[in-house]
């Protein structure tokens, strides 16, 4: 089961890595930085729930705690990549990393962790799985 959900969650990585490539060059154009960071996040948001709708029963988490097992690893893996890739490969300063996450000043970043969470158990409870 977790190796499956490791590669659901490197599909959505290059999905997500897809996604901030059209907010740079599509959505950012066509609008502004703060919109297009909000529409972006919320692309993301339903690509991951749908990512993992599709894909929960391949998965194959038995119980909703299995499911919370996924999220969670889920969760661990965005972060990691997020900070570690984000501050260490792309030379991103902290400050600039942790500015996605300040719901005062419009950035709703912090919804994609949450849903990444949130989706295995979601999905399962969705398609009935338990």
């Amino acid at each position: 089961m977790i190796g499956r959900a490791l590669l659901i969650w490197l599909l959505i990585a290059v999905l997500a890595n897809l996604n901030g490539a059209i907010r740079q060059f599509v959505i950012i154009p066509l609008s502004n930085e703060g919109a297009g960071h909000v529409i972006s996040t919320l692309m993301l948001a339903g690509i991951v729930l749908l990512t993992t709708w599709f894909t929960i029963g391949w998965m194959r988490p038995s119980t909703a705690g299995e499911a919370w097992t996924i999220g969670g690893v889920w969760l661990l893996l965005t972060l990691a990549f997020e900070f570690g890739f984000g501050h260490f490969v792309f030379g991103k300063p902290w400050s600039v990393l942790l500015a996605d996450h300040r719901l005062d000043q419009g950035r709703i970043w912090t919804l994609v962790p949450v849903v990444t969470t949130l989706a295995p158990w979601l999905a399962g409870r969705w398609k009935g799985l338990w």
